[in-house]
């Protein structure tokens, strides 16, 4: 707000207020005077009933005329001179033309995201830039920086013919530096808040969401797990964090509450200390609920008629994996783990651990662990692996559990899965063909990488072997 001094042109309240006076008295006094002549004329006159009437009927129209005329001008501007208490509107010729091209509920959807000057003045230089290309911003996080300056980050829906270069250069003119932009679409129309507490939600309900949200939470980025130890039980290099972990530009790490440390890298942009208070608090919440998994179940029935219950596996069912490993033949471990044979129980612990995956687990009626089905995460990308007990081998558990691996890979969000396996496995090659899904296929030196694209993952056929589901 400004101080100013009041303009010495503009009309004194206080002044000549006794000629007003005078004015409205002599304007009652003639009020007066014609009222008696009408009613004297009306009285007296020989056509005083017809006078009458024709007033009444002219007054009744100047009202009628008086009412249409203020309804329609009651919007209409104030006169050019009329003073305002807020910036003057632009004239409708000064509007740039691009700025009517968006449509008010079209267009594309945005995420943008660029540094800006800590002053005054600098974010309402960039969001008029936006506004002159036509842009109209939809959501506006800002995170500032300990150096100085101020991360924007903007949830944008723009002109579908504004190209995201032309874009850029309007935020730049606009003072926006280390811009970075990329297409949005519908889920990203949830406010912040909301978000991280559905996050926080799933975080909650299952240990394995930990990883899946923290990508949610900071976009594109890799997270790995890193054991505190290796296999053969020495200290992993960069297994171990500080409690209040490390932040460093596009790397954060942050400890593991099941041991080790997560690993956040995203090479693209830095993250922010707001970022990583979030990530951080996420990790804190796991930390406190301690080991979890859903305890939902499926009872299916074999076409031979035995019941198998398919459920979550966790680091609980690692002594039943064991067993199951010492009724496995040595071909069939060594099909699964293409290494050692005896080093296939050292395996066992990184994958029914939440951290790395999700693990279903197959038992049969009397709960003897058959068949174990591993979803893990590898960076960017996810696997899929299978563990049939040699004598429920060829009875359909292997294809159902790869289903719904595949159901899970979907709603984590993954692009693609990818099973490693050898050539001469032929049923997980076959249970790999039978998910109908666009297929591609890399032999080195023996092993057979089969990679499934999902993008066209049709949802998976309930089948028809399925009786009832135990919560």
């Amino acid at each position: 707000m400004t101080d100013g001094t009041p303009d010495s042109r503009a009309p004194r309240p206080h002044r000549h207020h006794w000629r007003r006076d005078l004015v409205e008295l002599a304007a009652l006094f003639c009020a007066v005077a014609v009222a008696d002549g009408i009613a004297n004329l009306v009285a007296h006159g020989p056509s005083g009933p017809y006078l009458l009437v024709a007033s009444a009927v002219a007054l009744l129209v100047t009202a009628g005329f008086h009412t249409w005329w203020a309804r329609r001008h009651s919007h209409a501007p104030p006169p050019g001179g009329a003073p305002s208490s807020g910036p003057p509107a632009p004239a409708p010729h000064e509007a740039p033309q691009e700025a009517t091209d968006a449509p008010a509920t079209g267009g594309a959807l945005w995420r943008m995201r660029t540094t800006v000057r800590d002053e005054p003045g600098s974010l309402a230089s960039l969001c008029t830039a936006l506004a002159r290309a036509g842009v109209d911003i939809l959501t506006l996080q800002t995170h500032p920086l300990p150096e100085g300056g101020t991360v924007d980050e903007f949830l944008l829906r723009a002109p579908r013919e504004l190209a995201s270069a032309d874009l850029t250069r309007a935020v730049a003119r606009a003072g926006g530096r280390s811009t970075w932009i990329e297409r949005a679409d519908a889920h990203d129309l949830v406010d912040t808040p909301t978000r991280v507490l559905g996050l926080a939600t799933r975080t909650a309900l299952d240990a394995a969401e930990l990883p899946l949200a923290l990508r949610q939470l900071l976009g594109r980025c890799t997270i790995q797990s890193v054991p505190a130890t290796t296999l053969s039980g020495r200290p992993n290099a960069g297994g171990d964090a500080p409690v209040e972990g490390v932040l460093e530009a596009t790397v954060m790490r942050l400890r593991d509450p099941s041991g080790g440390a997560i690993t956040v890298e995203r090479p693209y942009l830095p993250f922010t200390p707001t970022e990583f208070a979030r990530a951080r608090a996420l990790v804190e919440l796991d930390a406190r609920l301690g080991p979890r998994v859903p305890r939902s179940r499926d009872v299916l029935t074999l076409p031979e008629g035995n019941e198998i219950t398919v459920r979550r596996a966790d680091g609980d069912d690692l002594a039943a994996a064991r067993a199951m490993h010492d009724r496995c033949s040595e071909r069939t471990l060594a099909l699964r783990y293409h290494g050692p044979v005896a080093d296939a129980d050292r395996y066992l612990g990184h994958l029914l651990s939440p951290r790395f995956g999700r693990t279903l687990a197959a038992t049969t009626a009397s709960g003897r662990l058959v068949a174990l089905g591993h979803l893990l995460w590898d960076g960017d990308e996810t696997e899929v692996a299978l563990l049939i007990e040699d004598d429920w081998q060829r009875r359909g558990i292997g294809s159902e559990l790869l289903r719904r691996l595949l159901a899970l890979a979907v709603d984590a969000g993954s692009d693609s899965v990818y099973a490693v396996t050898q050539a001469s496995n032929t049923g997980m090659v076959a249970a790999m063909r039978g998910l109908g899904l666009p297929l591609d296929y890399q032999i080195e030196e023996g092993t057979l990488v089969i990679t499934a694209r999902l993008e066209r993952a049709r949802p998976a056929r309930r089948p028809e072997s399925v009786l009832r589901q135990e919560n």
